[in-house]
């Protein structure tokens, strides 16, 4: 909010400092001075920050909160569910298509009336893919039962997040808050921000935790039920009860607003309103954007034009009253939506505030709706002079010549429409006839046959160069390496992930045969769609126009921690036996967000939300072993690789594609090196990989049919080495060696050793 430093310095009531930080930055603060009980996250940009300075303010020991690391945003919804109805204070921050995967969750935690606050630090929603600010996600929120807090400085996301906890809390609403603020314009912009200086008058102003009579699934002497069946008649009621909570809270908010202006001399009405108090035109605008427009306001006063602009501090209840009141002497307001509600002839804010002029007899006030500012599309000055310009017009006219329209959009081209650049692949050049694939009539298994490397190399790439990776990731050279191994045609699906990002900025793209994206969680699923879709397609005949000369081999390509969210869906994948290759390349972290800690990333290991410090020596778990997991569901076909042994990955890639196309799905690991992220140099990543191998950290084996057999074992090669020499190789591993972490050295080289001893004797025991 614009502050009036003298009045709040004047008035003021607790001692405060001044910080100059981002949004995200406050989000944490305010967290770490509340000191919640657990946060469930999972990362997704640009809220992550959020855990990730909780995380660094945990590792020096400055809160107490319990991070829980989910395996998705479903999974982080349903941590903070059942924390909270545990009775403590819970807390998440979250984005665009993470917060969708959380919806189903959000009606259940309101639904049950179970307290918390979650920061929704709004991003587009795909598709296509766009990872800016605009509202799309919290519109979405608007019907799920949660009262909505608006920030539209980094000064608002500090202050809301306190206010949030004690509305939530009230037992007049006992409901939990969003507080929304905008990606990137807000979560990333520092400004000047007034704290609480100390941590207790934070704690004093929110009250003591849980307020009396609240119930929780602990209290062994009062056992409740939590969400039980109902019928139509209880439901109802139950419905009317939440519905009633929901509109007190508006009381209740201006009752806290109230309390906490008293403390710290900043005031948060239900509406920021400004220089409406004459106004004959005004423009409506959330968060970021309402700033900037209070300077087009003082320009067109400066010329006589008496201008005025709105903007909510909460947004659920709506405020409905309020917004009458402000209108009721306005000849026309231009509504701008930063998402659009398809169908409705209107973005959501415009659709209420038409219901609310209607609600209270106004019948007067011209509506103007305009969708603006979609995938962090920059709002300035001469936006909201626009913007103003239309309700001028219609307050003259007294009617509006166009009542809803997009504005910032551009007319297509014609002579700029995305060309071809890259041309296809031909057939003859991927069908080399090189490498022979032969079974074993007897024992089931593949034997392959492949020619000297130098002889591959004609084989063009599946993937052109002119992407954007960082110098020296190791995905495409493992992956260009895997797709030396196959023959043919491919189909491939790309998780969201670094892979991903950097290959396909629109209008170009760096694939050369089909390539189709979806989320993490639903990869697998997605590329069975396209498997059985294609099977099916060929038995009716319909393809036989394509005149293909062979089927075609489908890939789904995952990483950046895709195996965590994307779990689920490639078991049931494998449980189906589709005819597909899942190919994971391992960079043992969310990278593609910033470096967090996933399930692939060791015990140890340090990442943006596995910190190092006084009291946390980096990620407190051990790795998930993927290739394992898959293997359990008795897939044909599972192998581990590395570039670092190009034989080795080629006859494996050879004997996935035959299994993929003749029996069903096959699942590989091929572990890749981040420089950027492990801290390493960005010329060693062949070196480093290999040393990971020889440490027997990543084993290089196959599961095939069920009987496993290790294809490289440096004990037998004489080339076994300590796993601190590969730990050595990487910045975020350096701190193991030290003498302070010899114990966690010493628990991860225990695990090592265990899971390789486990490998040996499935090696030598075809039953296990």
């Amino acid at each position: 909010m614009a502050m009036d430093i003298a009045i709040e310095q004047g008035t003021a009531k607790v001692e405060q400092r001044v910080v100059y930080e981002s949004g995200n930055e406050m989000a944490a603060y305010a967290a770490h001075q509340i000191n919640y009980h657990i946060m469930g996250y999972f990362p997704i940009s640009p809220s992550t920050e959020v855990a990730q300075f909780l995380d660094l303010m945990k590792a020096n020991g400055q809160h107490d909160i319990k991070l829980i690391p989910s395996d998705g945003e479903h999974s982080s919804a349903g941590i903070c569910y059942g924390a909270s109805t545990a009775g403590g204070r819970v807390f998440n921050a979250t984005s665009a298509n993470g917060y969708m995967y959380m919806l189903e969750q959000m009606p259940v935690q309101s639904g049950t009336r179970f307290p918390m606050v979650m920061n929704l630090v709004c991003r587009s929603v795909s598709g296509p893919l766009d990872i800016h600010g605009d509202h799309s996600d919290l519109y979405f929120a608007l019907n799920t039962g949660w009262p909505i807090l608006m920030c539209r400085d980094p000064q608002a996301v500090y202050d809301m997040n306190i206010m949030a906890i004690k509305l939530a809390e009230d037992p007049e609403v006992r409901l939990p808050v969003l507080v929304a603020s905008d990606g990137y314009f807000t979560s990333h912009q520092k400004r000047r921000v007034h704290t609480f200086a100390k941590r207790e008058d934070v704690q004093k102003f929110i009250g003591e935790q849980p307020p009396a009579g609240f119930p929780h699934t602990l209290d062994r002497n009062n056992p409740i039920t939590v969400g039980p069946y109902m019928n139509e008649p209880d439901y109802i009621n139950n419905c009317y009860q939440q519905s009633q909570a929901m509109y007190r809270a508006e009381s209740v908010f201006e009752r806290i607003a109230g309390e906490y202006a008293l403390l710290t001399g900043r005031k948060y009405e239900m509406l920021d309103l400004y220089r409406m108090e004459d106004a004959e035109v005004a423009v409506f605008l959330m968060n970021s954007a309402s700033e900037i427009i209070k300077d087009v306001v003082d320009s067109l006063r400066s010329q006589g034009i008496k201008a005025g602009s709105i903007a909510p501090n909460m947004i659920r209840p709506f405020p409905q009253r309020q917004i009458a009141e402000a209108l009721k002497n306005v000849k026309a307001i231009t509504v701008g939506d930063r998402a659009d509600s398809y169908g409705a002839h209107g973005g959501n804010m415009t659709n209420e505030i038409k219901a609310a002029l209607f609600t209270y007899g106004n019948t007067t006030t011209q509506v103007i709706s305009r969708v603006y500012g979609l995938g962090g599309k920059e709002f300035y000055a001469e936006d909201g002079h626009h913007l103003f310009s239309l309700a001028i017009e219609a307050a003259k006219k007294q009617k509006v010549d166009v009542p809803f329209d997009y504005y910032g959009h551009t007319p297509g081209d014609p002579d700029k429409a995305p060309k071809r650049v890259l041309n296809p692949l031909r057939f003859e050049d991927l069908k080399t006839g090189l490498i022979q694939v032969a079974r074993n009539e007897e024992t089931g298994k593949l034997g392959v046959r492949i020619p000297p490397l130098r002889a591959l190399t004609k084989k063009p790439k599946r993937i052109a160069p002119g992407h954007g990776a960082c110098p020296g990731c190791g995905i495409f050279s493992g992956l260009e390496l895997f797709f030396k191994g196959i023959e043919g045609d491919i189909i491939a699906l790309f998780h969201t992930g670094c892979a991903m990002v950097v290959t396909t900025g629109y209008p170009y793209s760096s694939h050369k045969a089909t390539y189709i994206h979806n989320l993490f969680q639903n990869g697998a699923a997605t590329l069975s769609g396209v498997v059985e879709m294609f099977w099916e397609r060929k038995r009716r005949g319909e393809l036989d126009y394509l005149g293909l000369q062979d089927d075609f081999t489908f890939v789904m390509v995952t990483g950046d921690g895709g195996m965590d969210i994307g779990m689920g869906p490639a078991i049931g994948a494998a449980l189906r036996n589709h005819r597909m290759i899942i190919v994971e390349y391992d960079n043992e972290g969310y990278m593609n967000t910033g470096a967090q800690l996933s399930y692939s990333t060791p015990l140890g290991h340090r990442t943006s939300t596995s910190n190092i410090g006084s009291v946390q020596k980096g990620k407190v778990f051990h790795h998930k072993d993927t290739a394992q997991i898959m293997a359990a569901t008795h897939i044909p076909y599972v192998f581990t690789g590395s570039e670092a042994y190009p034989q080795d990955l080629v006859k494996k890639a050879a004997k996935a594609q035959w299994y993929a196309q003749n029996e069903g799905l096959v699942y590989g690991k091929i572990l890749i090196a981040c420089p950027l992220n492990w801290i390493s140099p960005d010329d060693e990543g062949t070196n480093i990989v290999d040393a990971a191998v020889n440490s027997c950290f990543f084993p290089l084996y196959e599961v095939e049919r069920g009987e496993t057999t290790i294809t490289y074992n440096p004990e037998e090669k004489g080339k076994r080495i300590p796993l601190v020499d590969w730990l050595k190789t990487m910045g975020k591993t350096r701190h193991l060696t030290k003498p302070e972490n010899s114990e966690a050295l010493a628990e991860f080289e225990r695990e090592v050793n265990r899971r390789w001893q486990i490998l040996l004797a499935k090696h030598e025991h075809p039953y296990l």
